[in-house]
């Protein structure tokens, strides 16, 4: 294991960081009373690197079922609550603190089971687009629109979700 290549080649270094101060609106909401999710960094603020997100889930059951991505590796932190975790062989109940890292093809999972409002951080790497497959969910979800399964297979294609 190496260094990458560099992607910077300036003598000095730049004063090019971003501040993303808690207590700020939530940038999306998928359903009532359900999920708030923060954008603290995207892929397109990241120059492709990375992005990762607060996932604030309400007390309801919520977080999609076992899937996998082609072109992202996917980790999640738990901050507060319990999130069930499924790390394609089994679930196990993620408390604060703990942490789960699926390369590219690892079959996955999250739910919030508790009845408790739950929070962690969702990382992508690289910094894949998933601002535009979260807002669909939340348009989904916020209309009470039904897809066919034909039109969700389409919404999965375009994202690189694979439904397992």
């Amino acid at each position: 294991m190496s260094y990458p290549d560099a992607r910077y080649f300036g003598e000095h270094g730049e004063h090019s960081g971003t501040f993303t101060m808690a207590g700020r609106t939530p940038d999306l909401s998928i359903g009532e009373g359900g999920t708030q999710v923060h954008y603290l960094a995207t892929g397109g603020s990241t120059n492709g690197a990375f992005g990762l997100y607060r996932w604030e889930m309400g007390p309801r059951p919520s977080g999609p079922g076992p899937h996998f991505h082609r072109t992202m590796t996917e980790s999640f932190y738990v901050l507060s609550g319990t999130i069930r975790l499924f790390n394609g062989a089994k679930w196990a109940d993620g408390k604060p603190g703990d942490f789960l890292y699926l390369p590219e093809g690892g079959v996955h999972a999250f739910r919030n089971e508790s009845g408790e409002p739950a929070t962690m951080l969702i990382l992508f790497t690289p910094g894949a687009p998933r601002e535009a497959y979260f807002e669909e969910l939340a348009e989904i979800a916020n209309t009470g629109r039904q897809l066919s399964p034909e039109e969700w297979s389409d919404v999965y294609l375009r994202h690189d979700q694979y439904m397992v």
